[in-house]
């Protein structure tokens, strides 16, 4: 769901030939499979693409490439953080940080609960303050 509300707003904002948006998860339990059904159920709701899109795992390679990889919950960043090395540590961000007075709050993951309204939400709230950092970041 993030990956599809960033590039929607990459896009609005005309940035898609210096922002790239991908995702991936830290388990490779889901990869090749589309978003769940809640999330797209969320997504048609709020008129988000996500035509072509399916689970793949966080790569090496990955840390590599990236300029910033933002995790939803303290559970996915200790993960990043083990797998980047000390080279890439600078890089993963938890979505919540740059919320002003919200630190370290946690998006939990919907696949549990099904509350993929409330990732929306929470989504919404985060995302405009990082295309806010990545736009002012620009090189």
């Amino acid at each position: 769901m993030a990956e599809a509300m960033f590039k929607k707003m990459v896009s609005k904002a005309h940035l898609q030939q210096q922002i790239t948006v991908d995702s991936a998860g830290i388990s490779d339990e889901e990869q090749g499979n589309p978003p769940h059904p809640g999330a797209r159920a969320e997504m048609d709701k709020h008129g988000l693409d996500y035509s072509g899109m399916v689970s793949r795992p966080i790569t090496p390679a990955d840390f590599e490439k990236a300029d910033l990889i933002i995790g939803m919950d303290s559970q996915n960043i200790d993960y990043l953080k083990q797998m980047a090395g000390k080279a890439n540590q600078a890089k993963i961000r938890l979505c919540y940080d740059i919320v002003p007075g919200k630190q370290g709050t946690d998006i939990p993951d919907p696949w549990f609960d099904h509350q993929f309204g409330r990732t929306y939400r929470q989504l919404s709230e985060t995302l405009p303050l990082w295309l806010d950092y990545v736009k002012s970041n620009l090189r």
